[in-house]
């Protein structure tokens, strides 16, 4: 599963004439589902879209959560999210988890946030949107529910510049 998430001041998504969601200062979370994610996958995405400390505290510093601050957010579909652009000029979306695997997925990680007990509001699954986003800092962050595979980045040896483990 992979997610952009924004900070904003305020946002909102339309269908044609209707407005599906506005939300107020939080968190925007565009939210792509993948051929391998499972419930486990969503609930790693939900618990680290919450618990981003990404807001400011007195002192300025990004030190506060979404729960932390009681922040909004807005959920929107996007499979464009794993668009694979190695090859060509046009997106490949084979790892993007086909509709009818898709929708229930994003409809459990729904359930998911809104069990967080933060206001939230989304979009409409496979519907051509509007999406009205005023970006608070900018501050943008990409999870994908593959890096809690991958392992950190080694450190360096102070001296050489070669890669050492430690044990």
């Amino acid at each position: 599963m992979r997610a952009v998430v924004q900070r904003v001041t305020r946002a909102s998504v339309v269908a044609g004439a209707e407005t599906l969601g506005c939300i107020g200062p939080g968190l925007v979370v565009l939210l792509g589902v993948g051929r391998e994610d499972d419930e486990e996958t969503a609930r790693y995405i939900v618990d680290k879209t919450v618990n981003l400390r990404i807001f400011a505290d007195d002192a300025g510093r990004f030190d506060r959560s979404a729960l932390d601050i009681g922040a909004e957010l807005l959920i929107v579909s996007q499979f464009t999210l794993y668009g694979d652009t190695r090859r060509g000029r046009r997106p490949s979306f084979t790892n993007a988890a086909p509709p009818d695997q898709a929708a229930p997925m994003f409809e459990r990680t729904l359930e998911m946030f809104r069990r967080t007990g933060l206001k939230m509001e989304s979009g409409r699954f496979q519907a051509h949107m509007l999406l009205s986003i005023h970006n608070d800092g900018p501050v943008t962050i990409i999870l994908d529910s593959a890096d809690r595979e991958r392992p950190r980045r080694r450190s360096l040896d102070q001296g050489s510049g070669v890669p050492t483990r430690k044990l």
